[in-house]
């Protein structure tokens, strides 16, 4: 079972693994949980997320991948928000600082936003969450080191300072300065933060990796019909791309090494229907069943001609793939079955189009005309005096100048057909108005 979380200043990788076997990524941008949702993961986790450096958290991509059957969490810092924004929907949020927010309590992004390192310093918090401050300085209410006034006071002082600003040595230079309160009390709780300090985020995040570790194996159950609008598209578009620039294999970059190479032209068509496939397959629903992606990985060891399985994990390697690229294809295969269907009575304007709608015409008109005066419409092995080995080596090797495939019915079913008998049946008729 694979879970992905998104953690950062909140909790450090190494401490969450600990709580959670998961894989581990930073604070995410907005695409960054559409990229680890088509990946199928059986959960996503968010606790962190970017508040000012890139664009948040799309709230389509968190409907998208629970649509799809994951189990989104959220808590602590931007998963508690998101979860707020959309419990409605499915998402599961976990801890105080969520409730907090879904019941009203806590409105604003700066509650949980805080400074942090880069990415080589574990994004390591270089302020602290307006949220920790008020559970900070409830505890320290509670023990009496602080008078109620002196505490409302602190908490005041504190959330008007810029959350990047935000941390305990500059409070109390603040309530020093401001005359907020007694320097003796103060002095009392510089002395008792050490050890009294909250880290409400901290706690809330470890919650719901325990939470994680008991219900992720669950499928997620949605009620809504997730609707595909510009702004997801846009969404989706960009996280794709930002991922391909990473990868350094652009959709820009590899346009140009085929147009270099003279391919472009024979590759447009595929893409083109690549892409409609996939879309089609979205806007329908259709999620690619296990059965489904062993189907086309299946297919992909006959088309490449790969001995096994473990063939096939060579080969995906080699090209970069992986389990959303098997998915893609299983959900490309649903949809090509669809338009087949869909496509049969647009090809002669397909020919039309390239200027072969002519010739083929006249070819089946020939070839209906000749067989029914011989008697040959549906000629059998005997009538034409070969064997079905010797049918499919003329047809493979002298006509088509290649080998017989080893599964022929996985060949018939790549030509559109429903099986080898109905390949055996074009390829008699052929034989019999060429002889």
């Amino acid at each position: 079972m694979t879970i992905y979380v998104f953690t950062g200043p909140t909790l450090a990788p190494s401490d969450a693994a600990a709580e959670l076997d998961a894989i581990y990524l930073p604070p995410a941008a907005q695409g960054d949980v559409y990229l680890a949702a088509i990946e199928a993961p059986a959960a996503i986790g968010i606790i962190d997320g970017s508040f000012a450096h890139a664009p948040s958290i799309a709230h389509k991509e968190i409907l998208w991948a629970m649509a799809r059957g994951i189990r989104v969490y959220g808590s602590a810092s931007m998963g508690a928000l998101r979860a707020a924004e959309l419990a409605s929907f499915g998402m599961r949020g976990v801890g105080a600082i969520f409730e907090a927010f879904r019941r009203g309590e806590l409105e604003d992004d700066d509650e949980v936003a805080v400074a942090h390192a880069t990415a080589e310093l574990e994004f390591r918090a270089q302020s602290e969450a307006m949220v920790n401050v008020r559970a900070t300085l409830r505890a320290a209410l509670a023990a009496g080191v602080l008078r109620p006034a002196t505490h409302d006071a602190l908490i005041s002082a504190a959330k008007a300072m810029f959350y990047a600003d935000r941390s305990y040595p500059a409070l109390l230079a603040v309530a020093r300065e401001a005359g907020l309160a007694p320097q003796r009390e103060l002095d009392a709780l510089r002395a008792w933060l050490p050890a009294g300090r909250v880290d409400a985020k901290r706690t809330d995040a470890l919650a719901m990796l325990r939470a994680m570790r008991v219900e992720a194996s669950e499928p997620q159950r949605v009620r809504y019909a997730f609707q595909h609008t510009e702004a997801w598209e846009t969404v989706r578009r960009r996280a794709l791309a930002r991922r391909a620039e990473a990868d350094g294999a652009t959709p820009a970059s590899l346009r140009e090494e085929l147009v270099v190479a003279g391919m472009w032209e024979r590759e447009r068509g595929g893409l083109v229907g690549r892409a409609l496939a996939l879309e089609l397959a979205r806007r329908a629903g259709f999620e690619a069943s296990t059965a489904a992606v062993d189907r086309a990985a299946g297919a992909l060891v006959r088309e490449h001609a790969l001995p096994d399985a473990e063939a096939l994990e060579r080969w995906m390697e080699e090209q970069g793939a992986g389990e959303r690229f098997l998915r893609a294809e299983a959900e490309v295969r649903w949809a090509e079955e669809i338009g087949e269907v869909l496509a049969e009575p647009l090809i002669a304007d397909q020919l039309r189009r390239r200027g072969g709608f002519a010739a083929l015409r006249e070819r089946a008109a020939d070839k209906r005309r000749r067989l029914a005066a011989r008697g040959l419409e549906a000629p059998t092995l005997a009538e034409l005096g070969l064997t079905e080995d010797e049918l499919w080596r003329w047809y493979f090797e002298e006509r088509l100048s290649r080998s017989i495939p080893g599964d022929l019915a996985g060949y018939a079913r790549a030509q559109g057909l429903p099986d080898a008998r109905a390949l055996l049946r074009m390829v008699l008729r052929e034989r019999a108005y060429l002889s």
